[in-house]
């Protein structure tokens, strides 16, 4: 058992579109419910089921002592179940080390000065923080099948699952006919004034923006919905899906989709909508060039792009990278529409520009 312990905002590309519309059209394809379809497959049920297992890999994993050490900002609740999967069909130990984002690049950036061969594996949005070479390139035969944006050129990540930027609501504090057309029409809402909140650390979302409307006429968007509307900074995206889940507030400017489908598979009172631009990004796998288990390193991040891997994912609401695996709930991302969707990638030094430029538009909150 398992221990607990993006240079710039760029436009989706035709074959961006394309992998999302593959996405929406496999969602199409089965109108039934993922809990419908049955349970993920265990790792005996089916020889395609442990085809990212390869067996000379797995002795060459089991003769590294047998164990790999996994960073990640995934919660244990979600975790632990799904990194058993992998160790019922390896029989390799995961060493889970659970934290936020920030927590673990400082932790990495530290480690890899003193070069301690620390950890394996990093499983976050924080991937496209590290600098380069803190990252292994690897050929991993999984990621042929997943959409091409969720693919490094290099080969130092790729990505596990996607998290798309959308507004949400409580549906009980907020009727859906009342919900607004566009990020502009948030201004007609100022019953919503201090009731209406927003991450920290939205920088995707900021960026998209700005690429969308242009720079100044975003300043301007964001400051006037700053003035009249009065978010409510929150630290954490789980802790901001939970709140207007709970009520706490209305409405969010923006907060990630799959967060907000999770609650609702709890039964709380929340949904969201799609609003032009939908920024999007992904929660990526790394190999550390230091890993003191390479080979189970390899193993494992093959691991999290197999369909069975992707299939446990969705339980928790998180949307896959993979076109053979459903969306759940299968109309996840049809429902957006034809939205406009910006894929944000860019490296720590730029999102750091982000991060203050994002203070600075909310820094009276």
């Amino acid at each position: 058992m398992c221990k607990a312990s993006k240079s710039r905002a760029k436009s989706c590309t035709r074959a961006a579109l394309a992998g999302l519309a593959g996405l929406a059209a496999l969602a199409l394809a089965d109108p039934r419910p993922v809990a419908a379809q049955g349970p993920a497959p265990s790792p005996s049920a089916s020889s395609s089921s442990t085809s990212w297992a390869d067996p000379e890999l797995v002795r060459a994993a089991r003769a590294e002592a047998g164990s790999v050490t996994v960073y990640s900002s995934v919660n244990e609740q979600e975790a632990l179940p799904f990194w058993k999967l992998f160790e019922d069909a390896t029989g390799i130990k995961v060493e889970y080390v659970r934290a936020s984002d920030v927590v673990l690049i400082g932790r990495i950036a530290i480690e890899q000065r003193a070069r301690q061969r620390s950890w394996d594996l990093l499983l976050s949005p924080a991937v496209g923080r590290l600098p380069r070479d803190f990252m292994q390139p690897i050929d991993l035969s999984e990621a042929q099948h997943l959409i091409p944006q969720a693919r490094d050129p290099d080969r130092r990540w790729y990505g596990v699952y996607a998290n798309y930027d959308v507004p949400s609501y409580n549906s009980k504090l907020v009727n859906a006919s009342d919900l607004p057309a566009s990020y502009e029409d948030f201004l007609n809402h100022k019953e919503w004034a201090g009731r209406i909140a927003v991450e920290q650390t939205d920088v995707q979302w900021l960026s998209a923006l700005f690429t969308y409307y242009g720079e100044a006429r975003a300043r301007k968007l964001v400051g006037d919905i700053v003035a009249t509307l009065k978010p409510v900074v929150i630290d954490g995206h789980l802790a901001l899906a939970r709140a207007v889940g709970a009520g706490e507030y209305a409405v969010t400017l923006n907060n990630y989709l799959n967060l907000t489908v999770n609650m609702r598979l709890t039964g709380a009172p929340t949904d969201y909508w799609g609003l032009d631009p939908v920024a999007v990004f992904f929660g990526s796998v790394a190999v550390n060039p230091l890993a003191p288990h390479p080979k189970t390193a390899a193993l494992a991040a093959n691991f999290v792009l197999s369909s069975e891997a992707q299939h446990m994912l969705t339980t928790a609401g998180r949307l896959p990278v993979r076109p053979d695996v459903m969306p759940n709930p299968p109309d996840a991302i049809t429902r957006l529409g034809q939205r406009k969707i910006i894929v944000v990638d860019f490296p720590g030094e730029e999102e750091k520009k982000w991060q203050r430029t994002f203070q600075d538009l909310f820094r009276s909150r």
